[in-house]
């Protein structure tokens, strides 16, 4: 992967599952890292798993925290003098049925997985785009590319992530800026343990989708290995056959989803 070499990547929701995974398999090459999430000792703990620590900076950051995401990214650039590549990672899930979600729910969904996303992409661009170069990965999931029962909200955010980064693509992709979708289904994280229910608290518990999909390492491999190929869209996970079904078979697809256990 010579074309990662030498570079700059920041990473949010760097402290559990997938960021994580990618931080430690990022930090095996000869690149810098800077690792964002609201944990700073989880970050510290991250840090000290990956090689090359002297290459690891971390950067406490609330993707919520709009206020605060111009002085973070200036930070973020100070760190190694430029960023080169922003992998938005953070984000978080849910496990409820419209009839029983109330509307904070999808308000909260809406603030940490889309507008956290958007908010720090907007404060970086500048600084790629003044210097002719860049890359945003975005990693959704499956359920951007098509909703299934239990995450409406998700879906939906998922789905916004997708409209804006291919639009900001479609702008920029001649002005230097590469633009990767990174579309995983199950994998084997806390995300399920964090998710809302319809009351707006936390699951607490691993569902068995979640528990039989890939390990946070495999879905970072296979971001890593599209990333390197810059590649624009990645289906990752056994589930992304779904995808195919919705495009070209789609009165199939909603006569199985209704049945898919997502839970």
């Amino acid at each position: 992967m010579k074309n990662l070499r030498n570079i700059t990547f920041w990473i949010t929701g760097a402290s559990s599952g997938i960021g994580e995974a990618l931080a430690i398999q990022l930090s095996q090459l000869p690149v810098n890292l800077i690792l964002s999430a609201r944990r700073a000792t989880e970050l510290e703990r991250v840090k000290k798993a990956c090689s090359n620590e002297d290459r690891v900076k971390i950067l406490p950051l609330d993707l919520t925290d709009f206020d605060s995401h111009e002085e973070k990214t200036n930070h973020a650039i100070a760190q190694f003098g430029q960023v080169d590549h922003l992998i938005n990672n953070g984000g978080r899930s849910q496990r409820s049925l419209v009839k029983d979600t109330i509307f904070q729910v999808d308000k909260d969904l809406m603030e940490v997985n889309y507008f956290g996303s958007v908010s720090l992409t907007k404060q970086l661009l500048p600084h790629m785009l003044k210097r002719g170069n860049g890359h945003f990965t975005v990693v959704t999931s499956l359920t951007g590319i098509f909703g299934t029962p239990f995450r409406s909200g998700y879906a939906a955010s998922k789905h916004a992530l997708h409209g804006f980064y291919d639009s900001m693509r479609a702008e920029l992709e001649d002005s230097g800026i590469k633009v990767t979708i990174a579309a995983p289904g199950f994998v084997k994280t806390n995300v399920s343990i964090n998710a809302f229910q319809g009351d707006g608290k936390a699951l607490g518990k691993m569902d068995d989708a979640q528990a039989n999909g890939l390990t946070p390492e495999q879905c970072a491999k296979a971001i890593i290995k599209a990333i390197s190929k810059q590649k624009r869209e990645v289906y990752i996970g056994k589930e992304s056959y779904a995808a195919y079904v919705k495009r070209y078979l789609p009165w199939l697809f909603a006569r199985l989803i209704k049945k898919a256990k997502v839970r």
